[in-house]
């Protein structure tokens, strides 16, 4: 069978038609395949005849909100045999127009909410002509008028053609299918190239057909969100998707369209656990609840194995640069390996390294690199940071992590991450997994702050869970019996929430100097 991303979908039209491929649960609207087909080849031959041409480079500029359009424009770029460019719809104008001007994008997909930053930052982006929009309206510009020649939006119902029979440009397995940019926590967004050919570790393939749905809430232009447009289907799954996350929601939906599997971010799993339903919540549908996108602890994952017992409960380790790469924990194996995220699946390969780049024995910590043989990535258009972040084919990952004896992977924090102490090296996620242990904090994050003698010390900035008061030298007390007292936080800053990206994870810049202010109590 094709290897192209639209083949999938192609398939599930054909021979599942009728069963819904994707649902908005909060508008109480679906696609079903043979619908998603159809509007994606309209929309494709739409976008051919307007210019859209094999190798270009096209914008998903839609909220999630937008969800039901988001999936059929992705598979109708493909089918166009362009390039899908998923945007983060949270950017600047200014960020946006970066993104576009490296993506050299010729084309974009928007709707009326966020026509005016996607026109303000075309003026930016020499290549960007033509915008469609899902609702039809023209728009101007938020700083002021369309500049004279520049068209405004045109219509999606304008471009879409009449015809929805087959479409697809000729593309081969090597093609381009995605240019996904990194959320830029440790630098300037890069490119990540994805091909046809690594975009899943899942084959296109005729699924046994369950009739349950695979929940999840990822904005779509992220790692995360993207791999659920259409893995569910090749499990034989519809996705159901929450547009804006609430835990009080999510447990109703859990509890009332039963679905069998869930994805969710560890900022999820902690409100969820902390919502005053948790406890009373039918959870008994779900086979499965992965997490990922950011690094979470042991005591999430203890609380949610307890209230679902029968279900594996997951620590999934992932990034946009690994592509496929995949780790899987047997569920016989979680409770005994708390804190990892599995073991590395072939043709997935990790080995633990120093700054020597020499292989590290079992249970030392170093960074993690990552080789999947035949699905290499690289950076768009930067050859430079292709070649400083792939070696040999191994993936410098910039994490920091040991594998156990028995191969299963642990992920103790970033090397960016490390705080040196008066000569201690201190793992923020050591220190973040003990704090989250006490039954007052809800989120916690841990940075490195000057000081003068030790060269680093360590500032805490926790979120305490709903009517709890926090002491800190009670706080104190408590980490000393779980923790060296060299990694003991000597200052604690109490925030209504952690600043977080799209994809949940901390934006830890936002709370080292000079912006920290402490404030203890």
């Amino acid at each position: 069978m094709t290897e192209l991303l639209t083949g999938q979908l192609r398939l599930m039209a054909s021979r599942h038609p009728d069963e819904i491929g994707y649902r908005n649960l909060d508008a109480g609207t679906d696609l079903s395949f043979a619908r998603w087909e159809a509007e994606s080849n309209r929309l494709a031959r739409g976008l051919a005849g307007a210019g859209v041409a094999k190798g270009d480079r096209v914008s998903i500029y839609l909220p999630s909100e937008e969800v039901l359009n988001w999936v059929v424009a992705y598979a109708a770029i493909h089918k166009a045999g362009a390039v899908a460019v998923p945007t983060n719809t949270r950017l600047s104008a200014r960020e946006t127009s970066t993104i576009l001007g490296h993506a050299e994008a010729l084309a974009a997909i928007t709707c009326a909410s966020h026509l005016p930053t996607l026109l303000t930052a075309r003026r930016r982006v020499p290549t960007l002509g033509l915008v469609v929009s899902t609702d039809g309206t023209a728009g101007s510009e938020a700083d002021g008028p369309v500049e004279p020649g520049a068209p405004g939006a045109v219509p999606w119902a304008a471009v879409a053609a009449d015809d929805a029979s087959e479409f697809q440009v000729e593309l081969a397995p090597e093609d381009l299918a995605d240019i996904m940019y990194t959320s830029g926590t440790t630098g300037s967004p890069k490119g990540v190239v994805v091909r046809h050919r690594n975009a899943s570790l899942l084959p296109n393939g005729e699924p046994h057909w369950s009739g349950t749905a695979w929940l999840h809430g990822s904005p779509l232009f992220t790692f995360a969100g993207i791999s659920f447009v259409y893995n569910p289907m090749k499990l034989g799954k519809s996705a159901f998707f929450l547009p804006r996350f609430d835990a009080g929601r999510w447990l109703e939906v859990v509890a009332g369209e039963r679905p069998e599997a869930a994805f969710i971010v560890p900022a999820m799993a902690q409100l969820i656990i902390a919502h005053p339903e948790f406890q009373t919540a039918d959870l008994s549908s779900l086979q499965l609840c992965s997490l990922g996108s950011a690094p979470v602890s042991a005591a999430v994952l203890r609380r949610l194995q307890e209230r679902m017992p029968d279900a594996t409960i997951s620590n999934g380790y992932g990034m946009t640069e690994a592509g496929p790469a995949f780790c899987a924990m047997p569920k016989d194996e979680a409770w005994k390996r708390a804190g990892s995220v599995g073991k590395p699946m072939p043709p997935m390969e990790v080995r633990i390294t120093n700054e020597e780049d020499d292989g590290l024995r079992a249970d030392a910590v170093g960074e993690v690199l990552i080789r999947l043989p035949g699905r290499q990535r690289e950076y768009y258009r930067d050859a430079d940071a292709t070649a400083r972040t792939w070696t040999d084919g191994w993936l410098h990952t910039g994490d920091l992590g040991r594998l156990d004896e028995d191969g299963y992977l642990y992920i103790v924090g970033r090397t960016k991450e490390v705080i040196i102490r008066g000569g201690n090296n201190i793992y923020a996620t050591d220190v973040e997994n003990a704090l989250l242990e006490h039954p007052a904090v809800l989120e916690a994050a841990v940075v490195g702050v000057p000081h003068e003698v030790l060269g680093e010390d360590l500032a805490a900035f926790l979120v305490t869970a709903p009517g709890r008061a926090l002491d800190v030298e009670e706080l104190r007390a408590f980490l000393l019996s779980r923790l060296a007292d060299y990694k003991v936080p000597r200052r604690v800053a109490f925030l209504d929430q952690l600043p977080r990206n799209a994809t949940g994870k901390v934006l830890k810049h936002e709370l080292a100097p000079p912006r920290w202010t402490p404030s203890t109590r």
